[in-house]
């Protein structure tokens, strides 16, 4: 069994509403986690936030750094000409399903 981290000193309330079987649910997975529902609740809400944020800062990056063989890849990459594929040329020229019906 893993070690629990240390306890830190919490200073700030969050109060949140769950419907009878939510709480249920959290208060077994907590009991099988071996820890109460307030530390379990935390830190799985706290996992996913990290999660989320750090999901939203590699969506945001603008700068991307690579080797310089792998740079000159990239770069031969962008300057080829395109692949003809006719079979999505065929569906593009296609009317799809949010098209007008005419």
């Amino acid at each position: 069994m893993e070690a629990r981290p240390e306890r830190t000193q919490k200073v700030s309330r969050i109060n949140i509403r769950a419907s009878a079987k939510q709480k249920l649910v959290l208060k077994r997975a907590a009991r099988l986690q071996q820890t109460t529902m307030s530390d379990f609740v935390l830190e799985n809400a706290v996992k996913a936030a990290q999660e989320v944020i750090a999901r939203e800062q590699l969506a945001d990056q603008t700068l991307f750094v690579l080797p310089k063989k792998q740079w000159e890849a990239f770069c031969a990459a962008l300057d080829a000409r395109p692949k003809r594929k006719p079979a999505l040329k065929r569906l593009l020229a296609e009317a799809g399903l949010f098209d007008e019906q005419r």
